[in-house]
């Protein structure tokens, strides 16, 4: 590597900052990938334990600082100054899954020996840069790397560009292309691991031959099946022995991740019928004063005044305003006021502040005159300037002076004026001497424009300013002419008083304070005939309830007590709800007494296979075939065609791989021994065998397996790496 290079690296590693112009948003993919992170150690005794990695205790004075870095550069990347709580907890997971990989995946990098050289990074950052970098200094939707970094011919990354902006960064711009050259030597890392695993992965001849053969020799059956559903469970009394023993040899099918049950009450936070009357009261006087507003003064005044500040510049036609004021307001005079009147929860009062004809659709013309700023030219020609021009044209066009058609073509500085005169994709485009054709309440126009063509008349010539400058309009025919009407609306959601609230948490509280217990607390619901919610199988870092809003500090408060336990009143949003803990389920294998109902169910299922299985061998007694045993125990013959080892499930059953396992091995003209089943005891008839086509080389099947088998690396290693690492979380505790 020559020292150009290896200074380059080294002037890289002396300094810190963000890239904030070349990378910007695209960095927080480092900073959110969780996989990537630098060392620092975090174990050691005392403080409060976030969680445990690998037997490392990730301490909460440790890990807070790495948060709020991650929440800096989040905020410095997307230019806020807050986040969101969704936001922030995206970025806390993500700084734990940094830990994860810090103390999983790094060690066994390091035992491996697995490294990335300066060499093979400045190759893998300019010469040819990594698909990740390319990823990163590209828009994400376009493909093309960012203007900077782009080979002009082609719009993709430019080594040549790289090697020059090495050459030039800022302070700022070297530590953020640091920050980068991390990354990707991690990702490169986690490559290199990952291709050792895929390369150790490898199918034999003999293990594709097998597979082939499995897959592709039918067989066609007869089978009779006894299925479970047809003895009733509550006839089967399994003892205490019985279920200890299948519970102490079957321990793997009762293990359990930790988690909390809970059940609660909800207490709504709602307006009162004072607080409507209050409300009532206020707007009253607000629609008083709305009455006295000038034309010129409703728009301030709605803004104001009004919960949504918005203030409605348009026209409406019969049967777009409200029900309750729609035929009102086409029949009133202008100022008229009515309300307050209520519709969902918010009280409204609407103000007919202007009416007028205008047609249904207009054919028009048009020629733009634009002025430096604004959207449709780059002209150098001032707003006066602009409206000079504007005048002049009019006064031509109406004095007979000069033709619409060649004023358009000589002046006009519309963008569309050489496009064809039709409607494509949505939009109006001006054909030849301006003619945009008709224009209607819905066309995609700012509304000055189609104000023009509605508002006037056939032969009218007329200027109507926009944002894109002045537009000289000729109303060349119109069709059809209503009312429209347009109405300044000032809306106030109606909300609870302090005095309602004080009222909801009273009762919330005195239920909670008289309920102390489970007991309680179920009684109560039955007495006072409450809606009770359930909400189970509650993880730890669990970051949603169903209908609550953040329910952080219940899942908390879950964590935090003891089964049986009944909370406080708690506020969500606009609710409080009153808990209680009625299920505690800690990681490991559940309690027996916890699991009785699935660990009976499954002794059932146990002693009714056996019990079918002797019908079975004792009809099977004497060599008797098929038909016999069927006729014996009056079930059905069934029949299934071409059946093998991918076969999903057999007729009149669900998945059996049992029942498949043993019909791959069996011969034609024979009978099975009776097969213990998801859904039933099943015997089974093989009546005929076709064998799989012959081949001679397995090659091709051996190379799919294999690749079909290397992508699952990517995240099954990881995943096992995890687990292995016996991780324990309480982040909810402390974010």
């Amino acid at each position: 590597m020559s020292n150009n290079k290896m200074s380059i690296l080294e002037r890289l590693r002396k300094r810190s900052g963000l890239l904030v112009a070349i990378v910007g948003i695209a960095l927080m993919a480092f900073v959110l990938t969780g996989l990537f992170s630098s060392p620092n150690s975090i174990f050691g005794g005392g403080g409060q334990m976030v969680g445990e990695i690998a037997g490392h205790k990730i301490k909460y004075e440790t890990f807070k600082p790495k948060v709020e870095e991650a929440i800096e550069n989040q905020k410095r990347n997307s230019g806020k100054t807050t986040l969101s709580e969704s936001e922030t907890d995206g970025i806390v997971q993500q700084v734990w899954n940094q830990q994860i990989n810090e103390f999983v995946m790094t060690k066994e990098y390091e035992k491996l020996g697995i490294a990335v050289s300066d060499e093979e990074l400045y190759d893998l950052m300019v010469e040819h840069p990594h698909t990740a970098l390319v990823r990163q200094l590209s828009d994400p939707q376009t493909g093309r790397a960012v203007q900077r970094f782009a080979d002009p011919q082609t719009g993709q990354l430019s080594p040549a560009k790289l090697r020059e902006f090495t050459q030039s960064m800022t302070d700022e711009e070297e530590a953020q292309w640091a920050q980068l050259e991390n990354y990707i030597r991690q990702v490169r890392i986690i490559e290199k691991y990952n291709n050792l695993v895929k390369k150790g992965l490898y199918v034999t001849t003999a293990v594709t031959k097998r597979d082939y053969l499995a897959q592709n020799t039918n067989a066609n059956i007869k089978y009779i099946i006894k299925n479970y559903k047809l003895v009733a469970d509550s006839t089967i009394k399994p003892t205490d022995a019985e279920l200890n023993e299948y519970y102490s040899s079957h321990q793997s099918e009762f293990k359990q991740e930790a988690s909390r049950k809970i059940e609660y009450v909800s207490y709504d936070i709602a307006p009162s019928q004072e607080d409507f009357d209050n409300a009532k009261k206020d707007l009253e006087k607000v629609a008083a004063d709305f009455k006295e507003q000038k034309n010129g003064e409703d728009s301030s005044f709605v803004v104001s005044e009004s919960d949504s500040r918005f203030f409605d510049m348009s026209y409406h036609t019969p049967g777009t305003l409200s029900p309750q004021i729609d035929t009102m307001m086409f029949k009133a005079d202008v100022g008229t006021v009515y309300g307050p009147y209520l519709e969902n929860g918010t009280f409204l009062i609407a103000k007919l502040t202007a009416a007028k004809t205008s047609a249904d659709s207009a054919k028009i013309r048009h020629l733009l005159v634009a002025y430096a700023g604004s959207g449709a030219s780059d002209t150098k020609r001032t707003k006066e300037q602009a409206k000079k021009l504007a005048d002049s044209l009019l006064a031509a066009i109406k004095g007979g002076k000069g033709k619409f058609t060649d004023l358009v073509e000589k002046y006009s500085d519309d963008r569309g004026k050489t496009k064809p005169a039709d409607k494509k994709d949505g939009e109006y485009y001006m054909g030849k001497g301006g003619d945009y054709g008709w224009v209607n309440p819905k066309s995609r126009f700012v509304p000055e424009f189609i104000d023009a063509g509605l508002d006037n008349k056939k032969g009218d010539v007329v200027i109507a300013e926009s944002s894109f400058g002045y537009h000289i309009i000729e109303v060349l025919d119109t069709k059809g002419s209503q009312k429209k009407v347009r109405v300044a609306t000032i809306d106030k959601k109606v909300e609870p008083s302090s005095k309602t609230i004080t009222t909801v948490y009273a009762e919330a509280n005195k239920f909670s304070g008289t309920n102390t217990t489970n007991e309680l607390f179920q009684k109560a619901v039955i007495d006072q005939k409450l809606n009770k919610r359930i909400a189970d199988n509650i993880k730890e870092n669990d970051r949603t309830i169903a209908g609550l809003e953040n329910p952080k500090t219940l899942i908390r408060w879950a964590y935090e007590n003891k089964k049986g336990t009944v909370s406080e009143p708690l506020e969500f949003g606009s609710k409080y709800i009153v808990a209680v803990l009625t299920d505690v389920r800690e990681k490991g294998i559940a309690p027996m007494e916890d699991v009785k109902d699935a660990l009976t169910e499954k002794v059932v299922r146990q002693k009714k296979a056996e019990m079918f299985t002797k019908e079975f061998n004792d009809a099977l007694a004497g060599g008797a075939d098929i038909n016999a045993v069927a006729a014996k125990l009056k079930l059905p013959v069934e029949q299934a065609p071409n059946v093998n080892f991918n076969t999903a499930a057999i007729p009149g059953s669900t998945n059996e791989p049992a029942v498949i396992g043993v019909i791959s091995t069996m011969k034609a003209k024979t009978l099975s021994k009776p097969v213990t089943g998801r859904e039933g005891v099943i015997l089974v008839y093989v009546d005929a065998v076709t064998p799989a086509p012959e081949q001679k080389d397995y090659k091709a099947q051996q190379a799919m397996q294999i690749s079909q088998m290397q992508p699952r690396v990517d995240y099954e290693v990881f995943d096992a790496l995890k687990e292995n690492a016996n991780i324990s979380e309480h982040i909810v505790k402390f974010f």
